[in-house]
């Protein structure tokens, strides 16, 4: 069994050396701008801070390692075309000739899918989550946020916001593999609710408003991705009658 794996962890250790590759090199590119990048990060934080209030660090060497922090987000972002090219051309051969071709759509829809979750993240989730965050008790206190712990805050929910807009490419391709159906997702729809509703409330600020940004277009994402698996696998005539 484990001569048959060979193969495959061959190709999978391939791929990820490529990956690990371009990450490091986009983090070395990166670290010689990472001040506006960083200028770009806390331009929303900026934005929401109340007169007297500015952004600090607190510990010794947390300036430089935000800086690193900083660097390997751009990084990631700037790889993600060549990381999805790499997942596709792993899964690659055991797909048909004419699913194969489909590298180039993949690669630029779910790229575009990414940035477009992350720029819906900074637009609009973060100028009222961080208003309403920073603004909480700023009479009574002075908001002294700590650039280090921001960063991490920030990324976090890029990434996350990110991931969650892959939902209809990720529909696309299971339903290429007949893993899923526009009646599963369906009959899914109502636990689906909950798990989206419940990763909301991990992934925003602890105020309903941020937590609603995140889980409407991920409800909306859900039905989109219903509409994706009923146009790849549409259910036959025969199907239809059962159905109804």
């Amino acid at each position: 069994m484990f001569e048959e794996l060979k193969p495959h962890l061959a190709e999978l250790r391939k791929r990820l050396l490529i990956i690990i590759a371009t990450i490091f090199i986009m983090f070395l590119l990166s670290f010689g701008f990472w001040e506006h990048i960083l200028a770009w990060m806390i331009a929303p934080l900026k934005a929401s801070l109340p007169p007297g209030s500015n952004v600090i660090f607190t510990k010794v060497g947390e300036a430089f390692f935000t800086a690193l922090k900083v660097s390997f987000f751009a990084a990631l972002i700037f790889s993600l075309p060549i990381i999805f090219w790499q997942l596709w051309l792993f899964v690659a051969p055991g797909l048909y000739e004419h699913e194969k071709k489909l590298v180039l759509p993949f690669v630029i829809a779910a790229t575009g899918m990414f940035v477009l979750g992350a720029l819906f993240a900074y637009y609009v989730v973060f100028p009222f989550g961080f208003s309403y965050l920073i603004n909480f008790g700023s009479q009574l206190f002075t908001a002294l946020p700590s650039i280090g712990e921001y960063v991490g805050f920030f990324t976090k929910l890029m990434i996350g916001f990110g991931i969650a807009f892959e939902l209809p490419v990720i529909t696309f391709f299971l339903a290429k593999l007949g893993l899923v159906t526009d009646e599963s997702l369906k009959n899914f729809f109502k636990y689906a609710i909950i798990i989206i509703f419940a990763v909301a409330a991990l992934l925003t600020p602890p105020d309903v408003l941020s937590q609603l940004l995140m889980a409407g277009p991920l409800v909306i994402l859900y039905g989109v991705s219903i509409l994706i698996a009923r146009m790849v696998n549409p259910a036959t005539k025969e199907e239809e009658d059962a159905r109804a």
